[in-house]
């Protein structure tokens, strides 16, 4: 699976025209109304269209750009910046928080926004990217060397290209795991499971079990189990003369009266009377 942020970034940092111009915002005076400010650096990239942009430039004097394509202006921690949407653009936010890189995508075709997507994903360790933002913070009073500042951007998209990339990667890998264990569960409902043996058979901790179908399904493992064995006990009491205490075993529970209240709580019918239920509808749909 790849992220969408990958075709995105792919073209700025590849194409050497791919950044066009680095600007730099400041951090001097108090905030506008209506303008962004966050506690963490960020860039902001325009990869289509145009925009008007307003921020504090380095000696504290406010100004208003037109951003093309290409353009990326650097925001310090605590720095500001005030988009105007008017003309049809589509931008790029980047947010270096301490544990977590963040990004906001949109699309605005003149009249409204058309698009637009956020996520996160976390860093991996403090040091990674701290170097290239601190020569960007250094570069703010040598704008000139523009060379220098398209090359470390490049840099600082290529590092988050990279982590927005192992994260669908290892979330790709969560949701084939996640399929797999359902899968075991569904076949081996029967069977006494319990956190400890799925974990087991799938070599894994039963705690990254719990986080895993917490993460990836919304469910515990239990509740999952519980719902696969209702389920196919729905199926055997509909289709088969079975006593009660059949179905709870050959569903995987050794206590029938416990499989009789977990019935009753998700049906909020006994299992006779769910039977009942059922045959006397489809009785009264025969000619």
């Amino acid at each position: 699976m790849t992220h969408p942020l990958f075709s995105v970034l792919s073209p700025v940092i590849e194409q050497p025209e791919g950044v066009r111009q680095v600007f730099f915002a400041g951090a001097l005076h108090p905030v506008p109304a209506l303008a962004y400010q966050v506690d963490f650096p960020r860039l902001e990239l325009v990869l289509e269209g145009e925009q008007m942009m307003e921020w504090e430039n380095e000696q504290g004097v406010s100004q208003v750009v037109c951003m093309q394509a290409g353009d990326v202006l650097f925001v310090p921690a605590k720095g500001w910046n005030s988009p105007q949407w008017q003309t049809p653009v589509r931008t790029l936010s980047l947010l270096f928080g301490k544990q977590q890189l963040g990004f906001s995508l949109l699309g605005w075709d003149g009249k409204q926004f058309n698009s637009r997507e956020k996520g996160n994903t976390g860093r991996r360790g403090p040091r990674v990217g701290a170097f290239m933002l601190q020569a960007l913070n250094e570069l703010a009073w040598h704008q000139a060397d523009q060379l220098t500042a398209r090359f470390v951007v490049k840099g600082l998209l290529s590092h988050a290209q990279d982590l927005f990339s192992y994260s669908a990667h290892t979330a790709s890998r969560s949701q084939a795991l996640f399929g797999a264990v359902r899968q075991h569960i569904e076949e081996h409902y029967r069977e006494p499971l319990t956190r400890d043996s799925v974990a087991k058979a799938f070599y894994i901790s039963p705690n990254y079990l719990s986080h895993l179908f917490q993460k990836s399904g919304g469910i515990g493992l239990n509740e999952y189990l519980n719902y696969v064995r209702l389920e196919q006990a729905k199926n055997l009491l509909k289709g088969y003369d079975m006593k009660v205490k059949e179905v709870a075993h050959a569903c995987g529970y050794i206590d029938s009266n416990y499989f009789c209240r977990q019935f009753k709580k998700s049906t909020e019918r006994s299992p006779s009377e769910y039977r009942r239920q059922y045959r006397s509808q489809f009785e009264s749909l025969e000619p």
